[in-house]
């Protein structure tokens, strides 16, 4: 478990390190995060040493949003002017991701019907392919 922690953090830590030395406009955890999934399906042996670790850290995934909350109580004072813009902003940024999320789904669906059809198709010509 402590292997695939440290793999993990190595993915976090290219991450903040592209981000910073490409002066990226994304957060390096999510560039390393996307690093991580490129080598996943690059090597999909690797999920295989991850997949406890990473089991196990989404269960307490609730812990990590306590320094976010205790951060918005910090900064209660200064956004206090600006309560209206700021439940606006998480208003909007989550109808956002709603849509994002179900034009995704939906895309990701419309994709495994047309692969599932195609396969169906491929075995009912006889070719023993699939």
């Amino acid at each position: 478990m402590l292997a695939s922690f440290a793999t993990l953090l190595v993915f976090q830590c290219l991450g903040e390190g592209i981000a910073y030395a490409l002066k990226l406009p994304i957060p390096g955890p999510v560039v390393g995060m996307l690093l991580l999934f490129f080598s996943l399906a690059a090597y999909p042996p690797l999920l295989e040493k991850v997949e406890a670790t990473a089991s196990e850290l989404l269960r307490h995934l609730s812990l990590l949003f306590v320094p976010a909350g205790v951060g918005i109580v910090a900064a209660a004072g200064q956004v206090r002017g600006h309560w209206m813009t700021v439940i606006l902003a998480v208003a909007i940024s989550t109808l956002l991701t709603l849509a994002v999320t179900a034009a995704v789904t939906r895309a990701v669906m419309n994709w495994q019907k047309r692969r599932d059809n195609l396969n169906e198709n491929m075995s009912d010509n006889g070719d023993g392919h699939a």
